[in-house]
């Protein structure tokens, strides 16, 4: 046994307990990433000092009854954006959906016999969504199974729509949608442009849209097979997610929330005119990119698009109310959709060069592995 002894260990002082981090809030952040809030909300506040009545009750509710027609558009757009596609064609689909309607309320001519048929109005209501939601399929068909580019199948989905509508109404309006209480058929616009508990029905619809979409985003398997189609259509394909499908389903959802939009115009005119929801597409398309989705697929919500309604909806109606031209009101949207892209552009490329920074800083630390 040897009688050298062991070195004792150098003992050290335990390090005093170290306070939890704070988490620094940067305004600069808080103000991009909200952006449509808080260009909400500036809206709100110029409008309310320019005029008294702008946040008068009966007002707020009837710009929230316009912005509930959009809403319901941008979130059947939304399905399309975040699959990498668009859809020109819903403003056609509003029109059409509506024509549908108008036509089988006043008395379908069978063919071939000498009958007109009266269908009641669940069938009529049931008619005119189905053909909305025909169209598109047949423009997820194109895209998906042709390999059409979707501005290509759905621009001319947008002629093709609106022409059948002329079509069937010869450019004129059909206005008897009361019905007959002998025929059956009543009901129509009693019932779409009632306003339940004070308030309208496609504010109702709107609600119900939103909190369905969003589930279907946020709480199934198709949800994730969407944003993961469009971030990256190849990687998810690979992984096994049906991209044709989604690619399909993705415009027959679009179609769907355009034909009830349709529907909802027609009873609030109370009319049914080929010529509605013309450039409703755009106004579209404007509320989904104000509230922060990608317009190259991947990336957006429910509640982004919502607000980016309000945003649109409230605007237009603000400027309006304080009488500003027609044609500075386009200007004025066309600005701020401009301002919306931009500010969206510029937060993807900070964050790009600040994930850039990052890797750098973890490449060049002391310990690091060197690269080969």
């Amino acid at each position: 046994m040897s009688d050298t002894l062991a070195p004792e260990r150098e003992t050290r002082p335990a390090p005093p307990p170290q306070e939890p981090r704070r988490r620094r809030i940067n305004l600069g952040n808080v103000l991009v990433e909200g952006r449509a809030l808080v260009a909400l909300a500036i809206i709100v506040v110029i409008f309310a000092s320019l005029s008294p009545n702008y946040l008068q009750p009966d007002n707020l509710i009837l710009m929230t009854r316009h912005v509930a027609m959009n809403a319901i558009l941008a979130i059947g757009m939304l399905m399309v954006i975040l699959n990498g596609g668009i859809d020109l064609s819903v403003g056609s689909t509003v029109g059409l959906s509506g024509v549908i309607a108008g036509y089988l309320l006043q008395g379908w001519d069978m063919p071939i016999t000498q009958l007109v048929a009266y269908p009641p109005v669940w069938v009529v209501i049931i008619g005119a969504v189905a053909l909305g939601a025909l169209v598109g399929y047949v423009n997820g068909l194109l895209v998906s199974k042709l390999n059409v580019a979707p501005f290509i199948a759905t621009l001319g989905m947008l002629y093709v729509a609106r022409g059948i509508a002329l079509l069937i109404t010869n450019g004129e309006t059909f206005t008897a949608l009361q019905g007959e209480e002998g025929l059956g058929n009543t009901g129509f616009v009693t019932f779409l442009a009632s306003a339940p508990l004070g308030i309208p029905m496609p504010v109702w619809f709107m609600v119900v849209f939103a909190v369905g979409f969003s589930l279907l985003l946020n709480r199934t398997a198709f949800g994730r097979w969407l944003y993961a189609t469009g971030g990256n259509e190849r990687a998810a394909e690979l992984s096994g997610v049906p991209v044709k499908k989604v690619q399909t389903l993705v415009y027959v959802m679009s179609g769907f929330c355009a034909a009830t939009v349709g529907l909802l115009l027609t009873a609030d005119l109370p009319a049914a005119t080929p010529r509605a929801g013309e450039f409703y597409e755009l106004n579209a398309i404007a509320a989904v990119v104000i509230g922060g989705a990608a317009l190259s697929g991947g990336r957006g919500t429910i509640r982004g698009t919502l607000i980016g309604a309000f945003v649109i909806g409230f605007l237009v109606d603000g400027l309006v109310l304080v009488g500003v031209s027609v044609f500075w009101q386009q200007v004025i949207k066309g600005a701020v959709i401009i301002l919306a892209v931009a500010v969206d552009q510029l937060q993807q490329s900070f964050q790009k060069r600040r994930a850039l920074r990052k890797v750098a800083a973890s490449t060049n630390r002391p310990g690091s592995p060197s690269p080969a």
